[in-house]
């Protein structure tokens, strides 16, 4: 699909349009190896090789960021009952169409994908698709074997009949792993409350195939090729990666 190289180049994240025309102005845009001054020139972004004063930049439809969430931030892109996450993400990957991939709530920790894909986002989030989100949890009382079974079963919450779940408890029966398959409302500590318990802390450490690894609270990374394959791959969906990334 030919589209505009303003358009192109603002949707790479390369600068404003007005920012962009400077550089066309400049004689610092080549398509194809030809040097391209009118802003409004259309072209193939996906079939043509795009370069900023020299340097080759490569097309992507879709970006994909995973941020390991701090306490006391809330999930959204605008200022709404405390700091949203978008304060936490660097100026190199800053974007205005960032979509949250479910929530975190206000105090809980840890993994939290951002995507602006939209079909992406919707299956990842829907519990036809049951993607797995791990979770690890501090507890004010210690967790049993009761608790394990009541998990497995599928616990009902008010009207809610929910999936079955996997408890595992650590050797300190206050401190627990689980995996639930659905993202409702404060699901894991609504299931914790209805077995007579209270979580004191909570953190997301893996959601589908992304996990945190070494990524430090409050800091952002791009997902690499094989994270974004591997993510599309969970939900039956067909990556669209350029093939210098893969």
């Amino acid at each position: 699909m030919r589209e505009r190289l303003d358009k192109v180049l603002a949707h790479l994240g390369l600068g404003s349009r007005k920012e962009i025309a400077r550089l066309a102005r400049a004689g610092m845009i080549a398509i194809d190896g030809q040097i391209i001054r009118d802003v409004s020139h259309k072209f193939d972004p996906s079939a043509s090789r795009i370069e900023i004063d020299g340097e080759h930049v490569i097309y992507q439809t879709y970006f994909h960021l995973l941020l390991n969430k701090p306490a006391g931030y809330v999930t959204s892109t605008k200022d709404h009952d405390g700091a949203p996450i978008t304060e936490l993400i660097p100026e190199e990957h800053y974007r205005d169409d960032w979509m949250p991939v479910g929530r975190l709530d206000k105090d809980t920790e840890g993994l939290l994908l951002l995507t602006t894909d939209g079909m992406l986002a919707h299956r990842l989030t829907h519990p036809r698709w049951k993607v797995a989100k791990r979770y690890y949890a501090e507890l004010e009382e210690p967790a049993s074997q009761e608790d394990i079974n009541a998990f497995a079963a599928g616990m009902e919450l008010q009207d809610e009949k929910l999936q079955p779940a996997e408890l595992e408890i650590c050797q300190d029966q206050r401190k627990v792993e689980l995996v639930i398959r659905e993202g409702r409302y404060h699901q894991v500590k609504r299931m914790f409350e209805a077995r007579g318990n209270r979580v004191l802390y909570l953190k997301r450490v893996k959601f589908g195939p992304l996990e945190l690894g070494s990524l430090g609270t409050g800091e952002a990374k791009e997902l690499s090729a094989a994270e974004a394959l591997a993510l599309y791959a969970e939900v039956g969906l067909k990556a669209d990666i350029p093939d210098e990334l893969n």
